[in-house]
């Protein structure tokens, strides 16, 4: 191969990995349309309940409201691991902005088994502080968050 066919291949390659890795950090964003704040007392918290916000508040910690898979990975959780995907316990950025304004590093995602699914599927629980002293539960891939007390 000539030196000039050399390096168009090597352009051709890195743009495809660039593209690649934009289109995997641009798969997290949603349009400034989709973005909510949460809300900043309990009176709030009542009144996005009502009106299915993206952030619900659980008082008690009913195995009801979520699923035996998630109790599995809270159990991980508060053990240190070991978890079954590189990505649990990596630091989860907020860039929906659904969850409270805190620093990076705050919160932390983990995966959640989904039975019958090869693949990580939706379902997460998103930890704030080290230890965690904020747990949230979303099914449905960080577009609304369910917050718990384990």
């Amino acid at each position: 191969m000539k030196p000039r066919n050399w390096s168009i291949a090597a352009v051709i390659v890195i743009a495809l990995l660039w593209l690649i890795a934009r289109v995997s950090l641009d798969t997290h964003r949603v349009t400034e349309e989709a973005k909510w704040h949460a809300p900043v007392n309990t009176q709030e918290v009542t009144a996005s309940r009502q009106r299915s916000s993206p952030i619900t508040s659980s008082a008690a910690h009913d195995r009801q409201h979520l699923p035996d898979e998630a109790w599995q990975t809270i159990a991980l959780i508060q053990r240190g691991g070991p978890y079954p995907h590189r990505q649990d316990g990596t630091v989860f950025g907020n860039r929906e902005r659904r969850l409270p304004s805190k620093p990076r590093g705050y919160y932390r995602e983990y995966t959640v088994a989904t039975p019958g699914l090869g693949h990580r599927g939706q379902r997460r629980i998103v930890t704030g502080g080290q230890p965690p002293d904020v747990w949230y539960y979303s099914d449905d891939h960080y577009q609304s968050f369910r917050k718990f007390t384990p």
